[in-house]
């Protein structure tokens, strides 16, 4: 659609005015920038705290370990870690179309598992131009591990939550 600005003195404050309804509309419909123009993962942009309660870690990671790694606890982890957490939780959307391929465990850092066991999923990085080093992988059995070392190491996930 095309706006037409009368030409004469007022046309640089008639041009601004256009810019900033246009900057309104697009922010009150919820306009993305995100990878992949999806939703920013784990929900919407706004300033709450996105640490889980008690009922939302449990959701998200399993109360006692499924290995013999370092943990973490769910609440612990950065809150885009917490989003891709909450994303798998509810089986998507996610904004890389690699996640939730198939994680062979090359490196042998997570326990042995038949081939497909594990899937991984990338925790956005804020300032990369790419999917960065961080990553959740999660297990059948529901175990989680967090590594921000691409692969390099991993903390098990619990969700901090007696059982």
């Amino acid at each position: 659609m095309a706006v037409l600005i009368p030409a004469g003195p007022g046309r640089a404050i008639m041009a601004l005015l256009c810019v900033l309804s246009v900057a309104t509309v697009l922010t009150a419909c919820g306009t993305s920038a995100t990878p992949g123009g999806a939703a920013p993962a784990g929900g919407s942009s706004n300033a709450q705290d996105v640490r889980p309660t008690p009922a939302d870690a449990a959701s998200l990671a399993p109360a006692s370990a499924v290995s013999d790694l370092r943990t973490v606890v769910a609440a612990a982890l950065p809150s885009q870690a917490i989003d891709t957490l909450r994303l798998i939780a509810k089986s998507g959307p996610y904004p890389f179309s690699k996640d939730g391929v198939t994680f062979s465990n090359r490196e042998g850092r997570l326990p042995r598992h038949s081939s497909g066991w594990y899937q991984e999923y990338t925790v956005i990085t804020p300032g990369s131009s790419d999917r960065g080093a961080r990553r959740i992988v999660a297990g059948h059995d529901g175990g989680r591990f967090y590594t921000d070392g691409h692969y390099a190491s991993f903390h098990e996930v619990l969700s901090g939550v007696s059982t």
